[in-house]
């Protein structure tokens, strides 16, 4: 009898994702409600954006919420390593092997005649992806461009025309047309391999039974198939869920609301209710209720319960379920709840340095540090006024610092301080000016301690979630002004690698 095996596979390239928790936690439901292993593999081959850090926040985001695994790379397994970065010569041979049997080729087409080839294609009215036929050269050209040593990728060879079907868990029988899949990138010229073979050939080797992942990969399950046929193997069952929405119905994203479980931990919802939350995305307990435990829902657990329509992620609805599960805490648990969340030791060490100097008795501390430990208070325009800046321009400036923001890969007081005075030049802004409307978004005040110190404290989810509440009081940015705004602050970070070129 087969052992069932499950996966999660996130990419540590950013805030733990509440999807990525929410992919979890039903893999991990299926596997235990049938005796199975439940597998996290880090699929950190992205090297301009994969960082230690963020592999850190999702392993103890997951564990934070309750959820456990049988293998991964922290706890080992006998299918490791567990991250694709130290997989490499598993990908090159797989790579090789395809090659060798002609169901793969070497491309060496540039950037620039891939735009052509899918503008010609545009020209001549044909809505197709790009084919090997297209994107092959000659044989003494491609010797050529070898011999002088000019990068190439390794594509997979696909079907230019007809249909194929999928088999799907929840969906049944998927129809797919191939003119619609590309000759898909493989291996990339650094020698990376791209999702797609990593995904295969990792699933394969670790024993994946059971592939259960956002809807968003339906269109590249031909090519999976596909790789599967070519290695002769037998390809795991698929299960594509329905993505978690914004109460708009639009893919859930940070810029409507906030997506990273340490957002949620930091403003103090309890992982048992966040869980309880995500399990009720698309499926339900069969009486119906509610509130549930993670073992409740693992031991009902039945993947033909999910709703395939797309499960709203409402705030307001978890804060609702959060209040229940705070309402069954006793007195005793209620105080140890709100003192190791409140005030835990290791982090209100991290905060004493900067407000010691400036109490004078202990009912300051709430005053000058609640920032810190809760919510900033509500926010109007009234809120950023100031003699000499227009509210419009603070808009602008922190509309910028967040963009910024959440392109930086290392949370740290210097970087963050560097990025607002980086702005701040190429603003022709004094930084002191530039931070004004920072400290109210972040403190509530202009008369905080430092600014760039109190982000560094209290994260980059509260931080960039501060700024955005802080623009919305403001007046918000319109689409088209959002397009506008996002012209500029380009031209801004060119102009500012330019000077930074120039002075070295």
């Amino acid at each position: 009898m087969t052992v069932v095996r499950t996966r999660v596979a996130p990419s540590p390239t950013g805030d733990p994702h509440v999807g990525t928790a929410y992919i979890a936690l039903f893999n991990a439901c299926f596997a235990r409600q049938h005796g199975g292993q439940f597998i996290l593999r880090i699929e950190d081959t992205d090297r301009l954006r994969s960082t230690p850090e963020s592999e850190q926040a999702i392993l103890a985001s997951l564990r934070w919420l309750g959820l456990d695994w049988d293998e991964g790379p922290d706890v080992g397994g006998p299918h490791g390593p567990y991250r694709q970065s130290e997989r490499g010569d598993v990908y090159a041979e797989h790579a090789q092997k395809l090659l060798d049997s002609g169901h793969a080729f070497r491309c060496f087409r540039t950037p620039e005649e891939l735009d052509q080839l899918r503008d010609s294609l545009k020209e001549a009215g044909i809505q197709r992806a790009l084919k090997p036929s297209d994107l092959a050269l000659p044989a003494d050209e491609v010797a050529r461009r070898e011999a002088a040593g000019m990068p190439s990728v390794v594509r997979m060879q696909v079907p230019e025309e007809g249909k194929v079907a999928i088999q799907d868990l929840l969906r049944g029988e998927i129809e797919l047309d191939w003119a619609q899949v590309d000759a898909q990138i493989l291996l990339k010229s650094d020698g990376m391999p791209t999702y797609h073979l990593a995904n295969v050939v990792d699933d394969h080797l670790m024993q994946i039974t059971h592939v259960i992942r956002g809807e968003e990969w339906i269109n590249s399950a031909p090519k999976h198939l596909l790789l599967y046929q070519y290695f002769g193997w037998q390809m795991p069952v698929l299960c594509h869920m329905p993505l978690l929405r914004n109460p708009d119905k639009s893919k859930l994203s940070k810029r409507k609301n906030p997506t990273s479980i340490t957002y949620y931990r930091d403003k103090g919802y309890l992982p048992e209710a966040l869980l309880n939350y995500l399990g009720r995305m698309g499926w339900s307990m069969p009486d119906e209720r509610e509130k549930f435990s993670l073992a409740e829902m693992q031991q009902q657990f039945d993947l033909t319960r999910v709703s395939l329509g797309g499960p709203v992620f409402d705030v307001e609805k978890l804060s609702w379920l959060n209040g229940q599960w705070l309402r069954e805490l006793s007195d005793d648990a209620f105080i140890d709840t709100l003192q190791n969340w409140l005030f835990n030791r290791e982090y209100a060490r991290q905060v004493i340095p900067h407000i010691r100097p400036r109490v004078e008795t202990l009912s300051q501390v709430v005053e000058r540090a609640g920032f810190c430990f809760g919510d900033v208070p509500t926010l109007t325009e009234a809120s950023f006024a100031h003699p000499s800046i227009a509210a419009d321009d603070m808009k602008v400036w922190l509309q910028y610092l967040l963009w910024s923001l959440e392109a930086l890969r290392q949370w740290e007081r210097d970087a963050l301080f560097a990025e607002a005075q980086s702005l701040s030049k190429a603003l022709k802004v004094k930084v002191k000016d530039f931070l004004f409307p920072v400290f109210v978004a972040i403190a509530g005040t202009p008369a905080s301690f430092s600014v760039v110190d109190a982000m560094a404290l209290i994260g980059p989810d509260l931080s960039r979630m501060r700024l955005r509440t802080a623009i919305e009081a403001l007046g918000g940015v319109s689409k088209k002004q959002l397009k506008q705004l996002e012209k500029s602050w380009a031209a801004l970070q060119q102009g500012a690698e330019s000077a930074q070129e120039i002075a070295e």
